[in-house]
């Protein structure tokens, strides 16, 4: 029996992650950064919400940050799956990490001077180099080309329009499938 566990943008429209579970694969579609008020941003800190060692790959279906920020998060945390995408979106999520893990590093220092962190020193919830990695993961996928991402999960990505690069998708595994 497959599952899908919601594990951020329910109760908010922001840290957009869905877990899809099949038994024998794990597959989180999107990895999103929790944005807006503080007890919103505190879930950022908290220890990833699933067993890193059981998924299988991420499915990113655009590159707001509330939908790819938890990616350096991730691999701060040593996840090395891959990340499948469409090329737009893996061009424009390169962007948003590195420009996301400057201000990240920005504000820290920023915390440190002004003396408001509760660490010392004030640390980034993630750095440059947990968002390169991030980006060396992703393996872009054509539109309309089926992809095995796990095993028993393919899927196809289609034009979406959301934001330039964002996929629809449709997912398929055993004999069922949905869109």
């Amino acid at each position: 029996m497959s599952t899908l566990t919601f594990l951020g943008g329910t109760g908010t429209v922001t840290g957009s992650k869905f877990l899809f579970d099949t038994g024998k694969s794990q597959v989180l579609v999107d990895c999103g950064l929790f944005q807006g008020l503080a007890p919103l941003r505190r879930r950022n800190w908290r220890q990833p919400p699933l067993d890193l060692d059981r998924l299988d790959a991420v499915v990113l279906t655009h590159a707001h940050l509330d939908h790819c920020g938890y990616l350096p998060v991730l691999m701060r945390h040593g996840w090395r799956g891959p990340v499948f995408t469409t090329r737009g979106t893996a061009d424009l999520a390169a962007i948003v990490l590195a420009d996301s893990a400057h201000l990240m590093a920005e504000e820290a220092r920023y915390a440190d001077e002004a003396g408001w962190s509760k660490h010392q020193p004030a640390l980034p919830l993630y750095d440059a180099e947990d968002a390169e990695r991030a980006v060396r993961s992703f393996r872009p996928v054509d539109f309309g080309a089926r992809r095995s991402v796990a095993d028993g999960v393919d899927l196809e990505f289609g034009r979406a329009g959301h934001i330039l690069g964002s996929p629809g998708h449709t997912w398929g595994w055993g004999t069922g499938a949905w869109s």
